[in-house]
């Protein structure tokens, strides 16, 4: 058998999560642009696969707690990243809303934000309805943008290897640059990862990205194990906002491939400026508040009740809004009731 030394070189990529679901996922999405602009040159030399940095959350968000333009924002952004691309999470037919829009509502916010700075659109839709898709890969392409299209993983028995193989198809024939495996509730496991990937590589030449949380404690494992089934890219969040409902942390992640075939080649001296620079925020929120807790640890119960690691930390917030944060265990367990 072929050693490390002598295997093929296949650097993983990394799409960093820290300006997006990072924060999302921690702190409910609750932090400002103006904390993002002084690291974006560091960020700019690290080369990331992509820096993910928008849609979301992020667009209400900044609307109605932070009082900002999310335009302005990713104008900003743009500007600072002369080297990185810069990825968005859009909701298919629901663009960053909660509700069905029209085609010509989608296209122009698709148009829109790739002329103001987007380069990767990750579009989704949590039911995996690729109808709800079409409107925004059609836009995406026709304004030569890159295209990601996620499948929204889950669990139950209806998904089958074979249901996962099938849809990764109908998504490459749709249009697709690349595919996200979007494991938003951390659900996915080490092993289930390997079999998972090396499923769709059989059925699919597009790149594969996974996307996980951590917040049943396997996170990193699961990455381990993706890498060597062969996926191409995985989403990270630098340490200060990483682990519970959040990503595995980017240098972990980069010193575990660190002289194999799957070397990242990023620098943790670059990535230790930008922890650095992110270590004092977080201390601010722990001490506001608005780090819970509640969103730090692990959970393994999350694979019974499977709400996704971004949804978690606004759970915990409007609870709190609400006087009832002693009700977060007993609304977890009400979930799969309902479900």
């Amino acid at each position: 058998m072929a050693n490390e030394n002598t295997q093929v070189k296949r650097p993983v990529k990394i799409t960093e999560t820290i300006l997006r679901d990072a924060h999302q996922s921690l702190i409910a999405t609750r932090m400002p642009t103006e904390e993002m602009l002084p690291i974006i040159d560091t960020m700019d030399k690290v080369g990331y696969h992509a820096v993910e940095c928008w849609g979301g959350a992020t667009f209400d968000a900044s609307l109605r707690f932070l009082k900002e333009d999310p335009w302005e924002r990713l104008r900003k952004l743009r500007d600072g990243f002369k080297n990185t691309k810069l990825q968005m999470l859009f909701r298919g037919q629901n663009i960053l809303g909660y509700s069905h829009y029209s085609d010509d509502v989608v296209e122009y916010f698709v148009q829109k934000s790739l002329a103001n700075g987007i380069d990767i659109i990750r579009i989704f839709d949590c039911l995996n309805d690729l109808r709800n898709l079409e409107t925004a890969v059609k836009a995406a392409n026709k304004e030569k943008g890159h295209a990601q299209i996620a499948l929204s993983y889950t669990l139950g028995d209806a998904y089958t290897l074979d249901y996962w193989k099938d849809t990764a198809k109908r998504i490459e024939e749709m249009g697709a640059s690349s595919l996200c495996i979007k494991d938003m509730a951390g659900l996915l496991t080490p092993y289930k990862a390997t079999e998972l990937v090396s499923a769709l590589k059989e059925g699919t030449d597009l790149p594969i990205d996974l996307h996980t949380h951590y917040t049943s404690g396997v996170g990193a494992m699961t990455y381990l194990k993706a890498v060597e089934a062969g996926c191409d890219i995985i989403d990270t969040a630098i340490s200060p906002f990483s682990m519970g409902t959040s990503q595995p942390a980017t240098e972990v992640l980069v010193e575990t491939f660190k002289g194999t075939p799957y070397d990242t080649g990023l620098d943790q001296k670059l990535l230790k400026e930008i922890a650095d620079h992110f270590k004092p925020y977080r201390e601010e929120c722990l001490a506001s508040g608005l780090l819970n807790p509640k969103v730090m640890g692990v959970n393994i119960n999350t694979l019974l009740y499977q709400v996704p690691g971004g949804m978690l930390s606004n759970l915990v917030s409007q609870l709190s809004e609400m006087g009832a944060e002693d009700k977060f265990d007993e609304v977890l367990e009400e979930v799969p009731r309902v479900r």
